[in-house]
């Protein structure tokens, strides 16, 4: 007789979910024991770790993914990571073990004592089966509770002793929308207030990239005659950077961002909250005399909105509609944005420098995956993403998830047979978050370049001090870090990188070796402002 675990790895194979993310704990062995051999067990050292691969492979993919933690103290030390696949709405299923349920009234050694509670509010369901022949409809449910928009994380407390049990029938496979249109009407207002605005502007945020809409954004935004901005710290790329139309990413607080739309009547957002905010500087939401008007697939999203009126729908089928509905433009397009001066080479590089050179070496299909936050205004203002699904980052705004992350995008690009070669960029201090995941990119061959700009600090700290006037903050200096010799100990190829030549050099080896790379750069410790 089939029993729960055969029955539930029979699911996970109808879902196409036969990768799974995490550390083993005992709670999980009755759920691993016998692994399939059809199945990859992607083994990391910490569970903040499998989370963040998890997620980086599911964005890569654009399908759930499965990370498999430790009852309660499992999921605490993912905790951080979930937040970030939470705010990233990456679909994930999370599963955890649990204590036999024979002992659960006591409260014994690793029982999750509120399963269902620990993980909110950043999951879309949890559930803790009231019997154990319920667990592979419950995987069903949590595919499908994951996929549809807004995507995101859901959980799964599993408990031990329901494993080997005599397993119901088998759930019928079934399939869910992940997409819906707009309503046709409010479609034709907001088409019309576009038609009639005399200098609109255009804000894409990471739901124009996860709905593989790129090229729709262009036309529309050509229609218009419209300059385009990035949505503030979006996690992913929105628009081709070396467009004419595009104007960078607005700024994240909110005096400074109405500042950059001075002198747009209309604003169109699409695919991003509005806005992503972050230190506090006063002002208006918007320009005075600007109207908003706002398209997501998440109606918090839309409910939280400051100013502006709401569509509700997917990014990339209003993207369309739109284009067909609105006049083409007679007004000139935009004037191209100048290009960044070239930055002066000192020793040690300017963070500008390196980025430079990073720009100047980048591989035409290659994908970024960054989390160096005092650095990110120059990374974005030197190197240019014109690729969709072509940059990540998290954006929760908490550190440790960019390096396990990428080599989640990594293995994804393996096991599709892309072979897109992956970059990572994270700060000496968010590097030592997640450390750990360079094991699993040695054990897995990943031939993932990580470029570390080393200033010894937390300047964004720093930074953040200086706009709020906290002098004195203990804790901001990371002197004595050795991340040759702690990259060496994973197993990974290493070497300081000094100078723009040699970035290009160790940069192509590390793409073409058969294990991660990581290059520390040492930069200024200048401290750039947080705007």
């Amino acid at each position: 007789m089939a029993t729960v675990r055969d029955a539930t790895y029979d699911v996970l194979r109808t879902l196409g979910m036969t990768t799974v993310f995490g550390n083993p704990g005992s709670t999980e062995e009755p759920f691993l024991s016998d692994f399939p051999a059809d199945f990859h067990y992607v083994h990391a050292l910490h569970e903040a770790t499998a989370v963040a691969m998890a997620d980086g492979y599911a964005q890569a993919n654009g399908t759930p993914a499965h990370v498999n933690l430790h009852t309660g103290p499992g999921t605490g030390n993912g905790m951080g990571n979930l937040v970030t696949a939470w705010h990233n709405k990456t679909p994930l299923i999370v599963s955890a073990g649990q204590q036999t349920r024979e002992m659960l009234l006591l409260e014994p050694r690793l029982a999750n004592r509120r399963p269902t509670e620990l993980p909110q509010p950043y999951v879309k369901w949890a559930y803790e089966p009231a019997r154990a022949q319920d667990i592979p409809a419950a995987f069903l449910r949590a595919y499908a509770t994951a996929v549809q928009p807004p995507a995101g994380p859901v959980y799964l407390s599993l408990p031990m002793d329901d494993w080997a049990q005599p397993a119901d029938p088998p759930p019928a496979p079934r399939s869910v929308a992940t997409r819906f249109a707009p309503d046709p009407d409010r479609l034709d207002d907001f088409a019309r207030v576009l038609a009639d605005s005399r200098n609109p502007v255009l804000v894409f945020g990471p739901g124009v990239d996860r709905s593989g809409s790129w090229s729709t954004a262009v036309a529309l935004a050509e229609r218009l005659a419209a300059p385009v901005w990035s949505a503030p710290a979006t996690e992913r790329a929105v628009f081709p950077e070396d467009h004419s139309h595009f104007r960078g990413v607005l700024p994240y607080a909110i005096g400074p961002l109405a500042e950059a739309l001075r002198g747009h009547d209309t604003v169109l957002v699409v695919g991003a909250p509005v806005f992503r905010y972050y230190p506090y500087v006063p002002g208006g939401h918007l320009p005075d005399g600007a109207r908003l008007l706002h398209v997501t697939d998440d109606p918090d999203e839309a409910a939280r909105a400051p100013v502006g009126d709401s569509l509700l729908g997917d990014p990339g089928l209003t993207l369309a509609a739109l284009t067909e509905r609105v006049p083409l433009a007679d007004r000139p397009p935009p004037t191209p944005r100048q290009a960044p001066a070239a930055p002066e080479i000192t020793v040690p590089l300017s963070a500008d420098a390196l980025f430079a050179a990073l720009a100047a070496h980048w591989p035409a299909d290659g994908v970024l995956v960054q989390e160096s936050p005092s650095n990110l205004s120059a990374l974005r203002r030197q190197l240019k993403v014109n690729r969709p699904a072509s940059y990540f980052t998290m954006a929760s705004g908490g550190l440790g998830y960019g390096l396990p992350a990428a080599i989640g995008v990594a293995l994804a690009e393996r096991d599709a047979g892309r072979q897109r070669p992956v970059v990572a960029v994270i700060g000496d201090g968010s590097f030592h978050y997640s450390v750990q995941a360079l094991w699993t990119a040695a054990r897995l061959a990943l031939p993932v370049v990580v470029v570390v700009p080393v200033n010894q600090q937390y300047a964004i700290l720093k930074a953040f001090a200086e706009l709020k006037d906290t002098p004195g903050v203990p804790g901001l200096d990371l002197p004595g870090l050795d991340i040759v010799a702690i990259a060496a100990g994973y197993g990974c190829a290493t070497e300081v990188v000094e100078t723009p030549e040699q970035l290009g050099v160790a940069l192509t080896t590390g793409l073409r070796a058969d294990r991660p790379a990581v290059l520390p750069v040492p930069i200024s410790t200048d401290v750039p402002s947080i705007l």
